[in-house]
């Protein structure tokens, strides 16, 4: 099972985003109440830096769609003023804190809301330098954030790691240096929770053949124990895979990962698919939009 973070409720969509410029609940209380009959388990909402009256927009969108879902929500803003005000609104569960990165400006002022408003927190592996280059330097990052958090009085099981996916158009090492860092994960801090963005591994791909990206790669870190994803809500199939419908799927993507190579002529089409997609995503072949077709 991996915990489902619906994104969609995003200042970046064509339609949601005018929504909460103009403060219409409509269009964002009907999709709150499409993800969550979908079976997400957690609303993330997203209003990006919202630096003018990003506070004002925050209170209003949690109170928005707490009026129509149960849902507990996940809190996306690089905005603090803003998060703190969306901490302050939320009555409903415990919040999700999206997220806080290991810069110092970001460490200092939010490992305090964490505590002061008892929320989770995802810890973004993004320090002074930008993101981790290598598994190893993302364990070190983890180490790092989890200790400060502590120090703060945060316990690590109310820390979610985010090692933070790159597009894999852009660099297929990154993608399995995040494979091998969620295989590390566990054993360095056991009782720490992993998340993960799973539209920013297809970001860059065509629109239709992300959402085989994105299903691939949860199964992938499915492997080494993923706990959440920050997935679309809308996809219903990888809502099933997350909720442990799929399962042949599953044991397919992690044979092929052990080295089981099957032989694609006794594939049906979505094995088929998840096989072609696994060998992309694990390097064996180059990526281009036709992975599928050829």
């Amino acid at each position: 099972m991996v915990i489902c973070v619906a994104e969609n409720i995003n200042i970046m969509s064509k339609t949601i985003g005018p929504a909460m410029k103009e403060r219409n609940p409509g269009p964002i209380q009907d999709m709150a109440r499409v993800l969550t009959e979908n079976g997400a388990d957690y609303l993330d909402l997203n209003i990006g830096p919202a630096r003018k009256g990003g506070d004002e927009m925050m209170d209003w969108l949690v109170k928005t769609v707490q009026e129509v879902s149960d849902l507990p929500l996940s809190l996306d803003t690089t905005n603090l003023v803003a998060m703190e005000a969306g901490l302050k609104a939320n009555t409903k569960g415990k919040p999700l804190m999206n997220s806080v990165s290991l810069q110092p400006e970001r460490l200092e002022k939010g490992i305090p809301m964490v505590t002061q408003y008892k929320a989770d927190v995802i810890g973004l592996l993004w320090g002074k330098e930008g993101m981790p280059r290598d598994a190893d330097e993302r364990a070190a990052m983890a180490v790092d954030f989890i200790y400060q958090a502590n120090e703060a009085g945060i316990p690590t099981s109310d820390i979610w790691i985010d090692p933070i996916a790159t597009p894999i158009c852009v660099d297929a090492n990154q993608v399995l240096s995040g494979l091998e860092f969620m295989s590390m994960l566990g054993e360095i801090v056991p009782e720490a929770k992993s998340i993960l963005g799973l539209s920013n591994v297809s970001n860059g791909a065509p629109e239709d053949l992300r959402p085989y990206l994105n299903r691939t790669y949860m199964i992938m870190l499915m492997k080494y124990g993923l706990y959440s994803a920050i997935v679309d809500g809308y996809d219903k199939e990888l809502l099933s895979i997350a909720k442990g419908e799929r399962p042949e799927h599953v044991k397919l993507v992690h044979d092929i990962m052990d080295g089981n190579k099957p032989d694609p002529a006794s594939l049906d089409q979505k094995e088929l698919e998840h096989y072609k997609t696994t060998r992309v995503l694990m390097g064996k072949v180059l990526f281009s939009n036709s992975w599928l077709t050829t």
